[in-house]
C-alpha cells in the first residue's frame, strides 16, 4: 500500500511514518517546516519528503492519505484530496487500526514531560528484553529511531491532548485506549483549541474512561488539577506517585532528593526504601518522569532494581537539554521548551547543576499559546535563575515581546531581536573569556538553525583568538 502522510516531519506523523515502513508500506509525506531531527530521521529511513502541499504531490492517487491535524480546509492537498474522493484518515485512528490493536499500550500523557518519560519507560522494557514497540515524539538517545513496531505484547506511546484532525476534534490520545495510564501533571495549554484549563481536564477524562477495569492510572499527587479530574471518575486501578514531604502520610510512591539538582534521588513506596537513581539528568522534573516511568514498568512486571539500573544508563532525549557542543568553557544545549513552566524547570534544573556559573537563555515562544500571548505574563518570571535572556520575536506573535520586557519587574539582563543573525550576534557578545557559560536554546520549532549558527560563530571567535 502507498501511505502520502500530510505534515509528516511533526513529531507524531514522522514517527507514525516509520511504523508504516516497517509494515511494509511504501511512504511518502509532505510538510511545509523541514527540519531536523525528524526529517533527518525520515531521509535515514528512506522516505520521501516534499516540501510544501501541492495537489501534485498526491498525483498518482496513493492508496491512503493520513492527515496530520496542522491541515485544515482551504489547504491546497486537503482539497485536492476531497474533491477526488481520495482515501483518508486521522494518524491517531490509523494507528489505533493497524499497530495499536490487541497489544498492551503503555500511555504517557501530560502537559509536561510526555516524551522523556515515554523516552524513559520505553528504555526500561529494552533495557528488561521485552522489546516494545513504541511512539515517541521526540528521538530517545538511547535508540535509534523514534519509533518501531517490537516483538512484544507491549507498546509504549506518547499520548498527545491535541486534537486529531480538521475532521476528528477529539485528542489524540482517545485513539489509544491504554491498559498502564501515566497522567503526569495538568496545565493549562493549547490555548488554539481549548478555552480553559476545564477544558483540558474532560479531555483526560475522556481518556481515563478507555482505561479497562483491570488497567492502571499513575498520577501525580502532587497537583491540584489531577486530583480534579480523578475527582471526575476513575474505574481502574490507581497508584499516586509525589515528592516526599514530611507532613506525607507515606501511602503512595515518592522521591526524596539527595541532590539539589535531582542528578541523585532515592525511591520509596509506602515509606519504605526502593533505591536509589544516580543519573544524568537533572531538574525535579526529571524526578517525577523517572518515578513514572518505573511504576509503569512495574506494572508490566518489571522490577524497580532493573529500572533503576535502565535510568541509571538513560542518555536523554535530543532537544530536551540535548548538550550540542562544547567551544572552550562554554556549553551550547537545545530544549525544546514551550510553556513557562518548562522554561523554569529546566533552568532550575541547570542552574542547582552549575551553581553560578553564567546561563544564557535565548528564547523563540513559538508555541501556538504562546502566540497567543496566554502565558506572556509568566514568562518573565520563567526566566528568573538566568543570568541573560536573548528572546527573538518571531513573524505572527500576536504581542510584542519588547513591551512585556518593559512592563516586567526582573532583574534578568534582556533583549529582544526580530532577526535570528542579530539573535546570534547578541548571544555571541555575551561570552567572557575564561568564564564558563551555559547557552540555552530554548523553542519547539527549528528557530531558523540558530543552534549550529551560534555554535559555528563561538567556533570562530576561538579560531581569531
Amino acid at each position: 500500500m502507498h501511505i502520502h502522510i500530510l505534515g509528516i516531519c511533526g513529531t507524531f506523523m514522522g514517527s507514525m511514518a516509520i511504523l508504516a515502513r516497517e509494515l511494509g508500506h511504501k511512504v511518502t509525506g509532505s510538510d511545509a517546516n523541514v527540519y531536523p531531527p525528524m526529517s533527518t530521521q525520515l531521509q535515514h529511513q528512506g522516505i520521501e519528503l516534499m516540501q510544501g502541499y501541492k495537489a501534485e504531490h498526491l498525483q498518482p492517487a496513493p492508496d491512503l492519505v493520513v492527515v496530520g491535524n496542522a491541515l485544515s480546509r482551504g489547504n491546497e492537498a486537503v482539497e485536492y484530496m476531497l474533491d477526488n474522493g481520495l482515501r483518508y484518515t486521522s494518524g491517531a485512528q490509523w494507528l489505533k487500526e493497524n499497530v495499536l490493536q490487541d497489544r498492551w499500550v503503555l500511555a504517557v500523557a501530560g502537559t509536561h514531560g510526555k516524551t522523556t518519560t515515554a523516552s524513559m519507560l520505553a528504555w526500561i522494557l529494552e533495557y528488561a528484553k521485552m522489546q516494545p514497540g513504541y511512539l515517541i515524539g521526540g528521538v530517545p538517545s538511547n535508540f535509534s529511531v523514534s519509533a518501531r513496531l517490537g516483538s512484544s505484547p507491549f507498546f509504549v506511546i506518547e499520548a498527545d491532548e491535541y486534537d486529531t484532525a480538521f475532521f476528528d476534534k477529539r485528542s489524540k490520545f482517545v485513539h489509544y485506549v491504554p491498559r498502564t495510564l501515566i497522567v503526569n501533571n495538568l496545565e493549562f495549554d493549547h490555548a488554539d483549541i481549548f478555552d480553559d484549563l476545564s477544558a483540558i481536564q474532560r479531555q483526560f477524562h475522556h481518556l481515563m474512561r478507555t482505561v479497562p477495569s483491570t488497567g492502571q492510572v499513575i498520577y501525580n499527587a502532587d497537583q491540584e488539577s489531577v486530583a480534579q479530574m480523578l475527582e471526575m471518575g476513575c474505574w481502574s486501578e490507581k497508584v499516586s506517585a509525589g515528592q516526599s514531604r514530611e507532613d506525607d502520610d507515606c501511602g503512595h510512591w515518592q522521591f526524596k532528593l539527595l541532590a539539589a539538582d535531582a542528578s541523585h534521588f532515592a525511591l520509596h513506596l509506602h515509606g519504605e526504601s526502593v533505591g536509589e537513581i544516580r543519573w544524568q539528568l537533572t531538574g525535579i522534573h526529571n524526578a517525577y518522569n523517572a518515578m513514572m516511568a518505573l511504576i509503569a514498568a512495574r506494572h508490566v512486571g518489571v522490577t524497580p532494581e532493573h529500572a533503576i539500573a535502565a535510568l541509571g544508563c538513560f542518555a536523554g532525549v535530543k532537544r530536551r537539554m540535548e548538550l550540542i557542543a562544547t567551544v572552550n568553557n562554554v556549553q551550547v544545549f537545545d530544549d525544546f521548551a514551550h510553556h513557562p513552566t518548562a522554561i523554569a524547570t529546566t533552568l532550575d534544573g541547570l542552574r542547582k547543576s552549575v551553581a553560578d556559573e553564567r546561563i544564557i537563555a535565548v528564547i523563540e515562544p513559538r508555541s501556538n499559546t504562546m502566540r497567543l500571548g496566554c502565558h506572556s505574563q509568566q514568562l518573565m518570571a520563567s526566566v528568573a535563575l538566568a543570568d541573560q535572556v536573548v528572546w527573538y520575536q518571531p513573524e505572527g506573535l500576536d504581542w510584542q515581546l519588547q513591551d512585556l520586557l518593559a512592563t516586567a519587574d526582573s532583574s534578568v539582563d534582556a533583549c529582544v531581536k526580530n532577526d535570528i543573525e542579530a539573535v546570534v550576534s547578541a548571544v555571541v557578545s555575551q561570552i567572557k573569556k575564561d568564564q564558563k557559560t551555559h547557552i540555552v536554546i530554548m523553542s519547539n520549532g527549528g528557530f531558523g538553525g540558530i543552534q549550529q549558527k551560534i555554535v559555528a560563530r563561538l567556533a570562530e571567535q576561538v579560531a581569531v583568538v
